[in-house]
């Protein structure tokens, strides 16, 4: 996100940014507790289920909704807002499209949405840490904890290196101790800054998964409520996504030019 140009105003906030108090409410329940097995057989295992799960959703079809509002640093509502319904689907070749279902005007008046905002909604908030990607980042143990009833591994994530034009996730995500996916994730985007996005700034976020046809894991619910620094101003940001009615994509097939056989004469009765 950037900041309008046009805004001079300076606030200051003599308290810890949204994000910093979640995060350290987000590690304040987390258990010192060894897992049974190895830490390295548990990242190798949940990483594979990753790569099922990320292929699996390749072929769901799904609702989504994005909502951001810009919020005056105590909470309250300005009617600067984002909206849009979209239904993920295919095409009648088998492609992924996007179909906008509702999409009123953008009312936003502080910030600016960036393509790089619409990359993170699409890519960085639904995280998958997968046996491909689990090479470009540093895994830390840090014990257990449940989210709702479900106990899970908590493991601290971030990029070993940051390369020009590539964004990664950094923070925690949580993976369930049964199935080994990852249910939830908290942190924010990391990448290379340069001259180019020097101005850009981008919320912490928390996604939500849960169990799909009684096998994956797939996100539902991604909320971030951050102030942004930019420079000379402070904005607070608040962006809902939701991800729902999934359903796995049946192609159909349809035969057509069919011939009919000629229908067999009936022999002669000798």
């Amino acid at each position: 996100m950037l900041l309008k140009r046009f805004l001079a105003i300076s606030w200051v906030l003599w308290c810890l940014p949204l994000g910093a108090r979640a995060d350290e409410k987000e590690t304040a329940g987390i258990r010192k507790e060894n897992p049974p097995i190895a830490v390295e057989e548990i990242i190798r295992k949940f990483a594979e289920k990753e790569q099922e799960f990320q292929k699996a959703r390749e072929n769901y079809v799904y609702r989504q909704t994005v909502n951001i509002e810009v919020l005056e640093l105590d909470g309250r509502r300005t009617g600067e807002r984002y909206f849009m319904i979209s239904d993920i689907l295919f095409d009648n070749k088998g492609r992924r499209i996007e179909k906008v279902v509702r999409h009123p005007p953008s009312t936003l008046n502080r910030i600016i949405l960036t393509p790089e905002d619409l990359h993170d909604i699409q890519n960085i908030f639904p995280f998958v840490l997968t046996t491909t990607s689990i090479p470009k980042y540093n895994l830390t143990y840090l014990g257990k904890e449940k989210v709702d009833e479900i106990d899970c591994y908590v493991f601290d994530v971030s990029p070993k290196r940051v390369e020009k034009d590539e964004r990664y996730f950094e923070g925690k995500i949580w993976v369930d101790d049964q199935d080994l996916q990852i249910v939830k994730t908290h942190g924010k985007t990391i990448y290379m800054v340069t001259k180019k996005n020097k101005d850009a700034r981008f919320p912490r976020f928390e996604t939500l998964r849960n169990n799909v046809d009684g096998k994956y894991w797939f996100p539902i619910y991604t909320e971030a409520d951050d102030v942004l620094d930019f420079p000379g101003n402070k904005v607070r940001v608040r962006e809902v996504v939701k991800y729902e009615n999934y359903k796995r994509f049946e192609a159909e097939v349809k035969i057509t030019d069919v011939q009919e056989l000629p229908a067999e004469k009936p022999k002669p009765t000798p």
